[in-house]
């Protein structure tokens, strides 16, 4: 399945010509060093030093005791260098990148956590960055714009279309296509033409592997559910990958639903959404009548996006992994409620998964295991909830 990027029905590659040479080009580079000794001996040295891998196992005591069902467990991926899980796939693909010969690294953003983290290991390896983000979500983003920019690269805000994440993901393709022989491309989510949806998993799935091998340790078991948000999907796929041959374990992935569903103000593909071909790859997509890319809302940038990877629309179909909406409003609850229980200041993309988390642990019982994957910290996100709950604190 994996050779010809194919999910089942999803996936595959269908770009224009200009891009097709990068993407074979990319796809044999990638079958060439991603089982190789010294690019993954290299690898997981950058992820202990420089990343600080593994991530904390946190149990949520006080979570636990106020849901009054499951034990609850948080993979703390927000305690990562540059705050998210982002950094783990910015690592592999720029490091991938140096094994390539590339000089300059172009990559989109929503949230900005892909671009900060990009710009981050770009600084690292000396290499020129240039980072694609909608003028709207450079508003909402104005902090993580300009970390991108101490680190020394160069911000792009794309106008076009609704101004957020996918019209930044159409301006790097464009970039890509022209600036071939010098340019890596970094996407930051299990999406595009293949071999993305498996090149950036791969980078991910360390998340899963050390929830495991700590529950284990902890607990003497699996989890039996684990809950993580989905934009794209790439936090998501990172924590799932590894527990979708244990069919006991429950996959819940939580989309944005925005201001509703039964709204035309949402991000929630999966339960809105039906199969199409866009950026690169087959998978479901939030569509109009005649089959254009529905203009999507949400109030996390991260997952402001009409599509979903390729390999969630396979765990969809299958019905291994379920999909949940979780509106704006829940998601603020969710973080001001992990804000003052736990102490913990999540990203309003993890607050989803938080949301989602609060519905299903009561229903579980004392003795299983709800994981939470928190994919990063919400400190670029403090002041949008607070002019969100109609507080100024822009002085």
């Amino acid at each position: 399945m994996e050779k010809i990027g194919r999910f089942g029905d999803f996936g595959g590659q269908y770009v224009p010509e200009t891009v097709m040479n990068a993407v074979s080009e990319l796809q044999e580079a990638y079958e060439r060093y991603r089982n190789d000794p010294q690019f993954l001996a290299e690898l997981r040295e950058l992820y202990r030093n420089y990343a600080f891998r593994p991530s904390l196992m946190y149990y949520a005591r006080k979570m636990t005791e106020d849901l009054g069902g499951a034990k609850i467990y948080i993979k703390r991926e927000d305690l990562n260098h540059t705050g998210s899980h982002k950094i783990n796939n910015a690592l592999g693909q720029v490091l991938l990148a140096k094994y390539m010969g590339k000089k300059r690294i172009i990559a989109e953003t929503g949230a900005g956590q892909h671009g900060v983290a990009t710009a981050t290991i770009c600084a690292y390896f000396d290499m020129e960055c240039e980072v694609y983000m909608g003028r709207e979500d450079m508003e909402r983003q104005a902090l993580n714009v300009y970390r991108m920019e101490l680190l020394g690269a160069k911000v792009t805000g794309v106008d076009s279309g609704t101004a957020t994440l996918k019209d930044a993901i159409n301006e790097a393709m464009r970039d890509w296509a022209t600036n071939i022989e010098t340019t890596f491309y970094c996407i930051g989510s299990v999406m595009g033409p293949h071999p993305y949806p498996i090149m950036v998993r791969d980078f991910q799935k360390i998340i899963g592997e050390e929830a495991k091998a700590q529950l284990m340790e902890k607990e003497g078991k699996l989890p039996d559910c684990v809950v993580a948000c989905v934009g794209g999907g790439s936090n998501a796929m990172g924590i799932f990958y590894d527990f979708i041959p244990d069919k006991s374990v429950r996959l819940v992935g939580a989309e944005a639903a925005g201001r509703g569903i039964d709204t035309d103000q949402h991000a929630a593909t999966i339960s809105k959404g039906e199969k199409g071909i866009f950026h690169g790859m087959k998978s479901v997509f939030l569509q109009n009548e005649e089959g254009q890319i529905a203009p999507v809302f949400s109030i996390s940038a991260g997952l402001d996006y009409p599509g979903i990877g390729p390999e969630h629309a396979y765990l969809h179909e299958t019905g291994r992994a379920d999909y949940v909406a979780i509106t704006d409003e829940e998601a603020v609850q969710a973080f001001e409620y992990l804000s003052k229980t736990e102490g913990i200041i999540p990203a309003v993309e993890s607050a989803h998964a938080v949301a989602a988390a609060r519905k299903i642990a009561p229903t579980m019982r004392p003795d299983q295991i709800l994981l939470i994957n928190l994919s990063g910290r919400g400190d670029k996100d403090v002041q949008q909830i607070a002019r969100y709950r109609g507080v100024n604190i822009d002085g």
